[in-house]
């Protein structure tokens, strides 16, 4: 029998000039919010076929203005979408824990974001089963930047911990597994993912998913600077 649990992800609307900034140039603001909402409804397709996953997804931003609105407002209409709150994205994330918690109560959870379009149910499935299945209280999985992809926490309430964590730094996943084990877990370390900050990330990251709508999207970036 599949164990349910909410597989969260923390989004932000792909709006042109907003979204995927670090990708321009070679991209247009324009492209980088093409492939922000291609990475976007991808790891959406992905989360939707996993099995006992209950999809919540903490959004930010206009969706009225990002790119590929219709399309993306077709594919959340398959999960619990909430706001984002709070003063920072340390803050955010632990109060987006908090909120899918309250929607989905006494479950474990997953929670990921939208810059590794190359998950798949199957890598999602092994990146929760530890604290599913697998009987570990937390499971960390490491960016190849230096931060982290996913995080696995058997009881949501220890997300509080990333309110103190500075993010989207180099060492933002070993300060947060030394978060975690100062609270009294004893997390366990995922697989390593590249995530999409880059131009060369992205590209990268699209050969290995070379059929999803993120490649499509970073191979008409080729085409137009060709």
């Amino acid at each position: 029998m599949t164990r349910p649990f909410i597989l969260l992800v923390v989004a932000k609307a792909p709006v042109a000039g907003l979204a995927k900034t670090r990708l321009c140039p070679p991209a247009t603001p324009a492209q980088a919010a093409e492939i922000a909402a291609a990475a976007l409804l991808d790891t959406l397709d992905a989360v939707g076929a996993v099995p006992g996953a209950l999809p919540v997804v903490a959004m930010t931003g206009d969706l009225g203005a990002a790119a590929r609105t219709a399309e993306l407002g077709a594919a959340l209409r398959r999960s619990t979408v909430i706001a984002q709150r709070g003063w920072d994205f340390g803050a955010r994330l632990a109060n987006a824990h908090a909120d899918a918690a309250a929607v989905h109560a006494g479950l474990p959870i997953l929670q990921i974001g939208m810059d590794t379009p190359q998950v798949t149910p199957e890598s999602l499935a092994a990146a929760a089963a530890p604290v599913v299945h697998g009987g570990h209280d937390a499971v960390l999985g490491p960016a190849a930047d230096g931060g982290w992809w996913a995080l696995g926490l058997a009881d949501p309430r220890h997300a509080q911990v990333l309110a103190g964590v500075p993010m989207s730094r180099e060492d933002t996943g070993e300060r947060t597994l030394r978060a975690l084990t100062a609270s009294g877990l004893r997390p366990r370390r995922g697989a390593v993912l590249s995530d999409v900050d880059t131009m060369a990330d992205a590209r990268s990251v699209a050969e290995l998913c070379p059929h999803g709508r993120f490649a499509r999207a970073v191979m008409a970036v080729g085409k137009a600077v060709a």
